[in-house]
């Protein structure tokens, strides 16, 4: 019973603790503004069942898509597994689905496959980060952390999905011997073939390999649950959410400001009364400075932003040596989160999202909406970029020099060139027209 109760013990302890973080995220989310994204629901169901179940976006890069998707379906198709030793470790019973009899074995054998897929699909991706150090992967943003996090996540799965093959193995031999327990389910096919490494031990030692691989599995899942909220991994989770709140306007249309409207409104319509409940608001802020300014949309894209570096790689402003990555934005937005979350003292608090990000980085964008398309998980780094900018534009009265020329044309001539409108027609004065026309 001690097993038992230990193994309790940890489940509700991880549970509670995941419960915390996850708790102290949507806080931190719902610091924004909030945002009406509940239209057209059968729409936003088919978006996210082809963007995050089918992995569609993923696949623009088939290579990389196709082992993805190896070890998002081995991943959960393993976990399966979980049920099962969630009911074992509960009760103390071992391999509780066994009475399935003659379909057990196809599954454990479904289960290796796909734990096998994960293995060498997280091998290929460890060599691409560190070997042939893939070029999005080793940006100025991707810093020793940022880095050893994707490390850290696959070289973890690596030897989860490892030790199922390890406690299989050391199962199946026990079950020959007839070891009180280990009841005869039948061969498992793949971890089968790792048992001439284990055979010549001893009954004692093939029973501590077989509960070192079950408690190493089951603990392991445990923490990696826990560490994903500190981690980019925490797309696991945010990805169905996030897609299924994607903006379904066309890309790049800039949302309207309530703020400006109602002044225009007042401006064209003498009769256009505010109402009520509208003067009492605190103070407006045109564009955004802080969390609190953006949308709770905003913030999500921040934390389900996986650094795969696809926007990034995609932006023309970044490949032409600019200062910009979309990319950065995001972990940008999502540093200043954080730092909400471990502040101490209200000093940190007080830093801008300017503080984090550079007005030569947002100057920078051409607006044309790549990093969005790219997403695999449909965040929206131009959004952001756009409400920095309106702040800087109408806050600060701060926009580049070669803009201000512009507004100031607009203004005085109708129109972003320094001509007089009377003089707008001159171009044409000298070309032939046919008066019968």
């Amino acid at each position: 019973m001690i097993p038992n109760i230990i193994f309790i013990l940890l489940l509700i302890a991880a549970i509670l603790f995941f419960y915390k973080n996850v708790k102290t995220i949507t806080r931190n989310i719902n610091r924004g503004k909030d945002l009406d994204l509940s239209d057209q629901k059968p729409k936003r169901w088919k978006l996210m069942f082809l963007v995050t179940i089918l992995q569609s976006k993923m696949l623009s890069r088939p290579l990389v898509g196709i082992l993805h998707i190896f070890v998002y379906f081995g991943f959960i198709i393993v976990n399966v597994e979980m049920l099962e030793i969630l009911i074992d470790g509960i009760w103390g019973s071992h391999r509780i689905f066994s009475f399935t009899e003659n379909l057990y074995p196809i599954l454990i054998t479904i289960f290796e496959l796909f734990a096998l897929s994960v293995i060498l699909a997280c091998i290929t991706f460890l060599v691409r980060r560190n070997i042939l150090r893939v070029k999005r992967f080793w940006s100025k943003e991707m810093t020793t952390w940022p880095r050893s996090d994707a490390n850290i996540i696959l070289i973890t799965e690596v030897f989860l999905m490892s030790a199922i093959f390890m406690m299989n193995a050391c199962d199946s031999i026990l079950q020959e011997r007839l070891v009180d327990h280990y009841v005869n389910v039948g061969d498992f096919p793949l971890s089968g073939l790792f048992i001439p490494l284990f055979e010549g031990l001893s009954t004692n030692t093939l029973i501590f390999l077989e509960r070192f691989g079950w408690w190493f599995h089951i603990i392991g899942v445990l923490v990696f649950l826990n560490y994903i909220p500190y981690s980019k991994h925490f797309h696991v989770f945010l990805a169905f959410p996030n897609v299924w709140y994607s903006r379904l306007e066309p890309k790049a249309q800039m949302s309207d400001m309530p703020s400006i409207t109602k002044e225009v409104k007042l401006m064209f319509d003498e009769s256009f009364e505010t109402p009520e409940e509208e003067c009492e608001t605190e103070e407006i802020v045109f564009g955004a400075k802080n969390i609190e300014d953006l949308t709770w949309k905003n913030l999500m894209d921040a934390y389900s932003c996986t650094e795969c570096g696809r926007c990034t790689s995609r932006c023309p402003a970044n490949i032409t040596g600019k200062l910009l990555s979309p990319r950065k934005i995001m972990m940008d937005v999502r540093d200043k989160l954080e730092s909400i979350r471990k502040a101490k003292d209200e000093d940190i608090d007080k830093r801008t999202l300017f503080d984090f990000i550079q007005p030569e980085e947002l100057w920078a964008c051409t607006t044309c909406n790549a990093c969005a398309t790219e997403c695999p998980v449909n965040i929206e780094p131009l959004s952001i970029i756009m409400e920095l900018r309106r702040f800087l534009v109408l806050e600060e009265a701060a926009a580049p020099a070669p803009i201000n020329s512009m507004f100031t044309n607009i203004e005085n001539n109708g129109a972003p060139w320094q001509f007089s409108p009377e003089d707008r027609m001159l171009w044409a004065e000298e070309l032939y027209v046919n008066e019968n026309v």
